[in-house]
């Protein structure tokens, strides 16, 4: 089971990290990997990690930005992260070349609680980019198999070409231990084999034990009305609903006020977050 480790370093001081591998997800979307540098530091940083927290990315001079993790700690050496085109920051890091250098802070957030959700059976929602966190912990459960009930994946995109991590989930709907169903808005080429429609439409295959649930969704803020109403409609309770919710957060340390929401720092108490906290903390969402 996933146990976090004290690691005797400043957490404002970011490490220096290289670039091991990238590659296009779509066509504003890149996957890294990338390696902190120090060898001390590499086991005991990646393997230590609870899914859905984020690093604080840097590059000298640019700028620093918070990316979600999406590799898992069950598969240490390496941080794993799909970022979007969107700035300065990320067009600089788009220019970078494998053996590039940048800095790493973190982990930060609180992540899922993965300790509550053994025994469990798992139902995860992911949309557009949100599909980053919810893969770290996908990962996880699919590594440790034998410690919860069913998994079903849902996931949704707006045409086949936008699903991130597309080929790597056509490989993982074939196994036989979890169930994972794709779709897709629309399909201009006529070419996507599976279903077509919007995400919600997918709960039509879902068969769980409700009340001993764990549903996770992350995705764009549109979604998360809909899924979560399906997740009632099933009978979860709101403190088994899980989600991500980003806001603009700078120092990931609950330090700088930037991500605050009423007694909550969305870098520190988040940025998962039951649907308890949401109905109670006006402005969460």
């Amino acid at each position: 089971m996933l146990e976090a480790k004290k690691i005797n370093k400043n957490p404002y001081m970011p490490e220096k990290a290289r670039i091991v591998r990238k590659y296009d997800l779509t066509e504003d979307v890149r996957f890294f990997q990338i390696r902190i540098i120090n060898p001390d530091l590499v086991l005991p940083l990646t393997s230590s990690y609870k899914p859905g927290q984020f690093m604080m990315l840097s590059i000298p001079n640019v700028g620093e930005a918070p990316f979600s993790i999406t590799s898992t700690p069950s598969r240490p050496g390496v941080f794993e992260f799909c970022i979007r085109k969107v700035g300065k920051l990320t067009t600089k890091l788009f220019e970078l070349k494998e053996n590039s250098v940048v800095w790493l802070r973190g982990p930060f957030g609180n992540g899922f609680p993965v300790e509550q959700m053994v025994g469990k059976d798992l139902l995860f929602v992911a949309g557009g980019l949100g599909v980053a966190p919810l893969r770290s912990l996908l990962l996880y459960a699919l590594d440790n198999r034998e410690l919860f009930g069913k998994i079903f994946y849902l996931h949704g995109a707006r045409t086949p070409k936008d699903m991130l991590f597309r080929e790597e989930f056509f490989r993982l709907k074939e196994r036989d231990d979890f169930e994972c169903y794709l779709s897709v808005d629309s399909d201009p080429l006529g070419v996507w084999p599976f279903d077509i429609g919007v995400v919600t439409d997918l709960f039509k295959y879902v068969k769980v034990n409700a009340a001993n649930t764990a549903a996770v969704v992350c995705g764009p803020p549109v979604m998360y009305k809909f899924v979560v109403n399906k997740f009632l409609e099933l009978g979860v309770p709101d403190n088994q609903i899980f989600m991500t919710l980003e806001r603009k957060m700078k120092c990931g340390m609950g330090k700088c006020g930037q991500c605050v929401v009423g007694h909550k720092y969305v870098c520190v108490d988040g940025p998962v977050f039951t649907l308890w906290d949401v109905k109670n903390i006006r402005g969460l969402i």
